[in-house]
């Protein structure tokens, strides 16, 4: 069942306003409890001094969590969260601009870094790859990618949690879709490959059930 990703419709693709917060709520808490933050927080530390300024660009941003993380651990950063939804990007904090990833309205080397978190598990294989290769054209330092791992755990954790942590039907719905579409550290490095992007580097964090990719210039 999991040998494969399998791509499916997610039901926030086509939500109200109203079905959509309190999916991206729930995103935000899945996020901050359970490894995508931590994630986030560790690969950058990886390239980036802490007191470092610098421009980075979120792709997907959505609510702008990422970015408030970002800025919490680095007081001289610049983010700006790009998401291709209105409803998505509301809350998020400025600077932001909506577009849509495959068609980015800016020139090469025009950021410092280009980060994506929780969003190429959306895409088909060679979407993903045409979807790295103009990303780290825009980045002038390094492409960072969080998302998902495929993997039964994280498959079976948001419906055996729901009682508990009172998920909405999306964010039930929509994970369980994610995680069967998610990659893996392999699918990753090949994607990559594809891509052009030569001496990447993938670290899987568990119990998460994250992949994080580095792409250094």
């Amino acid at each position: 069942m999991f040998a494969k990703r399998f791509l499916q419709h997610e039901l926030l693709d086509s939500a109200t306003p109203e079905e959509a917060r309190p999916n991206l709520q729930d995103l935000i808490r899945i996020n901050r409890n359970f490894g995508g933050h931590s994630a986030i927080r560790k690969t950058l530390a990886q390239v980036i001094q802490r007191e470092s300024a610098f421009t980075l660009l979120d792709v997907g941003a959505a609510s702008g969590d990422t970015a408030r993380v970002i800025q919490a651990e680095y007081p001289k950063a610049a983010v700006m969260n790009l998401d291709y939804n209105l409803t998505n990007l509301r809350d998020a904090p400025m600077p932001k601009v909506i577009s849509d990833a495959f068609r980015l309205p800016f020139a090469p080397a025009t950021f410092d870094y280009v980060l994506c978190s929780s969003f190429l598990h959306h895409f088909s294989d060679s979407q993903i790859s045409e979807l790295l290769r103009s990303f780290y054209a825009i980045a002038r330092k390094a492409l960072f990618v969080c998302d998902l791992e495929r993997n039964i755990l994280p498959y079976l954790f948001l419906p055996a949690t729901k009682p508990l942590f009172k998920w909405g039907r999306l964010t039930v719905h929509d994970g369980l879709i994610s995680v069967r579409a998610a990659l893996r550290k392999d699918e990753l490095l090949e994607l990559s490959r594809r891509a052009g992007i030569a001496g990447t580097q993938v670290t899987v964090y568990r119990p998460a059930f994250r992949l994080a990719m580095i792409a250094r210039k």
